[in-house]
């Protein structure tokens, strides 16, 4: 079904900052936008502060002034909810309470004629539950924006179970003539972006708990190695510790206490002391004016290494050793189980197993274990792990050849899977779920977490680069190391890897 052409009227209900950054992505597209708030005079504020930051972009040379007057001429207030009646789009925005929301829908039920859609921009309700009880739930779709809406690029299309599959693709389609990317998804709890997130945050804060890291170095790996915009505890201090446990717990709550979601008690303590991050000016970092931010932590070396042995393949890590030779290090390779010899050290990429536990299986003497790195030609920092016998002396060696390639070295714990591979792995984990129980495809999934949350690669892309089994195995083998169901292998994933396809074959 085609897009609602720019003759269609927009309605925007709630005046917060998601329905007036709705509002002016819909009137920047070329629609009359009425605007209501029950609140007298709100609409009518909020359209003026929309024009006040539209005259800033002007002042900066990143908008026309006439382009300014034009957006600004299609925004007006609405008295009243019946002055929305001739819309043929109603999005809600207003407060996340499902019994408000549907007595708002009931009411435009009466008020709009029978081929309005109505959207409701919820980013944790049910769009089945929304619509329940109406007379018409096939013209309910959720339209999840994200904030701030005419910044942020991805639109969730949601459908619940009576949603018209036209209606969805129309919004769907309308969304990207407002120069959105709209991802189609069921409605399942948190949709495709708040569900398949929840293993960002929550193995940084397991990390952190088990006492692997700083905060400051766990994010520094994110960063750094994992090309992340930010790490987690960065990123739950932006967001508000409240904001971001709430959601986690109502995802736990939603999948009956599905252990993969299940809240962090590091996390509690902090919104129970009121450390709420950014906004409160404490959380996992002081926001204070005079505080500074604690730096990574970082091993020196004192070590020369001019060679080293590659046995095999380092698997996802293998774009590690052009770095290598870059740097003037002499790579002597030769068939074998894939590892890299460096002095007494011996380095593989991680599996998900302890390096203690590697070491003994394996047969490996002074075993030290390297992190996943989005890109090893790009890194600048890369977390390492040891067994309990391994020398400090191996262990410098292999720091030495880092730096060599202007790679910091962060040690961390011996914890199964490190940091960025854990996560990664488990982001995949959770993708390849929402992808079996038809949350969305892989590629939407993909697209959503890219353009929701600036993910620096789809999860499920970032898989198939990884090498699928090299993620079952990571899997398997975390899940062996905690004994949880937290770290269960998604039957997709087990299917792929069975049929020896990709995700995005």
């Amino acid at each position: 079904m085609q897009a609602l052409n720019t003759q269609a009227l927009i309605a925007v209900i709630g005046a917060g900052a998601m329905g007036v950054g709705i509002a002016q992505v819909a009137a920047q597209a070329g629609h009359q936008v009425r605007l209501f708030d029950m609140r007298d005079g709100a609409a009518g504020e909020a359209i003026a502060n929309i024009d006040r930051q539209l005259g800033k972009r002007v002042a900066n040379g990143k908008l026309d002034a006439q382009d300014r007057a034009d957006i600004v001429a299609r925004l007006r207030p609405a008295d009243s909810i019946e002055a929305l009646a001739d819309s043929h789009l109603v999005i809600e925005a207003i407060v996340e309470n499902l019994e408000v929301k549907r007595g708002l829908f009931t009411q435009l039920e009466t008020l709009c004629s029978a081929d309005c859609i109505l959207a409701s921009n919820t980013s944790s309700l049910s769009i089945t539950a929304l619509a329940a009880g109406m007379q018409h739930p096939q013209r309910v779709v959720g339209m999840h924006f994200f904030n701030p809406a005419p910044v942020m690029a991805l639109v969730e299309v949601v459908s619940g179970l009576a949603t018209a599959p036209g209606i969805a693709q129309c919004v769907h389609s309308t969304a990207a003539a407002w120069g959105k990317k709209p991802v189609h998804t069921r409605s399942t709890p948190g949709f495709i972006v708040n569900r398949v997130a929840r293993p960002f945050y929550a193995e940084s804060l397991r990390a952190l708990q088990e006492g692997a890291a700083s905060s400051a170095t766990l994010d520094a790996l994110m960063r750094e190695a994992g090309a992340f915009r930010m790490g987690a505890f960065e990123l739950t201090d932006l967001i508000g510790h409240d904001v971001n446990y709430a959601v986690t717990c109502s995802v736990f709550n939603a999948y009956y206490n599905d252990m993969r979601f299940q809240p962090s008690l590091v996390q509690k303590e902090l919104v129970d002391a009121g450390h709420l991050g950014r906004k409160s000016g404490q959380g996992f970092y002081s926001y204070a004016a005079d505080a500074a931010k604690p730096a990574a932590d970082e091993l020196s070396a004192a070590s020369q290494v001019e060679s080293c042995v590659l046995e095999g393949s380092l698997g996802a890590a293998q774009g590690l050793i052009e770095r290598i030779k870059a740097a003037g290090v002499k790579v002597i390779e030769r068939d074998g189980s894939g590892v890299l010899r460096v002095g007494d050290a011996v380095v593989a990429l991680s599996d998900g197993r302890m390096a203690c536990q590697r070491s003994l299986q394996d047969g490996h003497r002074n075993l030290v274990l390297l992190d996943l790195a989005k890109d090893y030609s790009k890194a600048t920092r890369i977390g390492l792990a040891c067994a309990q016998n391994t020398s400090r002396e191996a262990l410098d060696q292999v720091v030495s050849l880092l730096a060599r390639c202007s790679i910091k070295s962060s040690l961390l714990a011996d914890i199964p899977g490190l940091a960025v591979m854990r996560t990664v792995a488990m982001l995949a984990n959770e993708a390849a779920d929402a992808a079996l129980h038809n949350v969305g495809t892989p590629t939407d999934i993909d697209l959503a977490m890219c353009a929701g949350v600036n993910y620096p690669m789809g999860p499920l892309a970032w898989a198939d680069e990884i090498g699928l089994p090299a993620v079952l195995q990571t899997l398997d083998n975390l899940q062996r190391a905690y004994g949880e169901e937290r770290y269960r292998p998604s039957l997709l994933l087990r299917r792929k890897v069975a049929e020896g396809s990709r995700f995005h074959d």
